[in-house]
């Protein structure tokens, strides 16, 4: 089930179709972002997509997903094709640049939901791609 779950969620991110990323979610998840802070709820989460979709464009490829035996956990490692669309506050000017990046996420489950979404990816990197 876990496996399936974490699948359907990234199906959903690729396909832009953010009430199916909810769907996932319980109402509490804990949204840890990269180099961020931490968003509770489904409220939050919703806004942050909103917000991620208005300055990027990012599908994601060669998604591999680990679970742990008793159903709890899960992690994905993936590779995040993006285009930068407008200028995110405190990074670079947007100006459509592309940029592929190695990416990883940790999830905790409940009750047959995410309740936990924990992204990692080097800002570093992409500052590097984005700036050349």
């Amino acid at each position: 089930m876990s496996r399936q779950l974490i699948a359907a969620y990234y199906e959903a991110f690729n396909a832009g179709d953010v009430p199916a990323m909810l769907a996932c979610l319980t109402d509490d998840v804990a949204h840890h972002v990269n180099e961020g802070g931490v968003r509770i709820g489904k409220d939050a989460f919703a806004a942050f997509c909103a917000h991620m979709n208005q300055a990027y464009r990012e599908r994601l490829s060669d998604v591999v997903v680990m679970t742990s035996g008793d159903g709890t956990r899960a992690a994905a490692e993936f590779t995040v094709n993006g285009t930068y669309l407008k200028t995110d506050p405190g990074l670079p000017e947007a100006r459509g640049q592309s940029y592929v990046l190695p990416a990883g996420t940790f999830f905790s489950l409940r009750d047959g939901k995410i309740s936990r979404v924990v992204t990692y990816y080097n800002l570093a990197d992409w500052v590097t791609q984005i700036s050349a």
